[in-house]
């Protein structure tokens, strides 16, 4: 009877853990949310303004890519730092919270989708609304971010679920 009500304790600081990790999750995805479209879309210092703009988009895979590291020189490492690295690093999150917000993105091909759909979307409107420009090369970049994002999720949640596997195998 003991070991019974030991286990339904338990079982139920599981489920309280997972509630308040999910919570925690929606905060923390919103203010990534809100965070990105203020960068993506209205920040000044990365030179989001609406005045004077133009249609501007690359549907060539590589081209700024192959364009940001040939002129890296001229450019600067922070540029193309910047370009290159911040695509993937922006998205990153999107990867990490997609299987802990939604079961089915615990596929890392479901996660994959959404990442490139969710930067599709994203690039859609920038040259909607000619803000930044739509480039073939960003959709790369940030469904790799995406990817990786969910790979880090995988790994981690292996460890954990190996830890509490050893951690029940010691009670």
């Amino acid at each position: 009877e003991k070991s019974r009500n030991y286990i339904l304790r338990v079982g139920k600081l599981k489920n309280d853990y997972r509630k308040i990790l999910r919570i925690c999750s929606k905060i923390m995805f919103g203010v990534y949310i809100i965070c990105l479209t203020y960068f993506l879309f209205f920040a000044e210092s990365t030179g989001r303004t609406f005045e004077g703009r133009t249609y501007h988009y690359n549907l060539e895979l590589f081209k700024e890519i192959g364009r940001f590291i040939k002129y890296r020189h001229v450019l600067g490492t922070k540029a193309v730092l910047l370009n290159l690295i911040g695509n993937i690093v922006a998205f990153f999150p999107f990867g990490f919270f997609m299987p802990i917000l939604h079961p089915k993105c615990r596929s890392f091909l479901y996660t994959v989708f959404f990442s490139f759909e969710f930067s599709l979307i994203v690039e859609t409107i920038q040259l909607i609304s000619k803000v930044g420009s739509f480039d073939v090369d960003d959709l790369l970049l940030n469904t790799i971010g995406g990817a990786l994002g969910c790979l880090i999720f995988l790994w981690m949640n292996r460890i954990r679920r190996t830890y509490e596997t050893k951690k029940e195998k010691c009670v």
